[in-house]
């Protein structure tokens, strides 16, 4: 690898990470759903073996997004904004669902963790460009079962996909019409409960895998980690701060953009 493009390669994780981090406060979102991508593309531009290169994309996300979810979490609870209630009710089936997707790791190819993460992160794109949130009843349902089977799922994905709890908790929150800032308080609390038995999932399926880079263990590269959690975790509050005093309407609608394109790259990247 050149001086440039390490530098190239710290300018974009550095770049990536700020705004990783204000997303995560400002959304939600956790900031995998920035940060996976890029680490990806990053990889390939280095020519990293293919065959991990999305693992270790994945897992490096959610090693972060403990420490990110947990700042972002912090700062909306100060706010008032995460609802134990349902933090509670949804907490064993996100733990179960984020450590089956790390311990499925093992199994899943790289170009299954792409389809998954490309497929849902146009369907995201597409719900967050709607002009109206898509509320599908008043309140959560009643059934014990039924929201034991949400949380799974959302760990699930969540885990696969490398993101925090927001991406998926804040529109299916929405859709049963949790207000959009407790959604959004609560989707970055449940981000710790995803990204803690996802982390530790991926390590154990990684452990051995031969070819990663130096500082891995399992599938989470150390060092990625290590310059990505600075601007994370710093620039989270800054958008947990600005989701009480700006509209986030065209923020939204901004990064659905974004996130439409990357979805669709990434499913080429597949098909190619």
């Amino acid at each position: 690898m050149t001086f440039q493009q390490g530098l190239v390669i710290l300018i974009g994780l550095i770049g990536s990470s700020v705004l990783a981090g204000v997303l995560a406060g400002l959304l939600g979102v956790g900031g995998g759903i920035v940060l996976v991508p890029v680490l990806f593309w990053i990889l390939a531009f280095v020519d990293f073996p293919a065959d991990i290169s999305m693992h270790l994309a994945v897992a490096t996300s959610l090693s972060t997004i403990i420490f990110t979810s947990l700042s972002s979490a912090r700062s909306h609870h100060s706010h008032g904004n995460v609802d134990v209630k349902i933090l509670k009710l949804w907490a064993p089936g996100v733990v179960i669902g984020a450590l089956g997707g790390g311990l499925a790791a093992k199994f899943v190819d790289a170009d299954a963790l792409k389809t998954i993460f490309g497929v849902i992160a146009v369907l995201v794109a597409i719900n967050m460009m709607r002009k109206n949130i898509l509320v599908f009843r008043s309140a959560l349902p009643e059934s014990p079962a039924t929201n034991g089977v949400i949380s799974v799922l959302c760990g699930l994905f969540s885990a696969l996909m490398g993101i925090g709890g927001g991406t998926l908790a804040v529109p299916i929150l929405s859709s049963f019409s949790v207000p959009i800032r407790k959604a959004v308080g609560t989707a970055s609390a449940m981000g710790i409960l995803i990204a803690v038995p996802a982390t530790l999932g991926f390590i154990w399926a990684g452990w051995n895998v031969p070819n990663r880079p130096f500082g891995s263990l399992g599938y989470v590269n150390l060092i990625g980690t290590l310059i990505i959690l600075p601007f994370t975790v710093g620039f989270a509050p800054v958008g947990a701060s600005l989701s009480n005093r700006i509209s986030t309407i065209w923020v939204k609608r901004c990064f659905a953009i974004f996130l439409g394109i990357t979805g669709c790259r990434m499913l080429l990247s597949v098909l190619g």
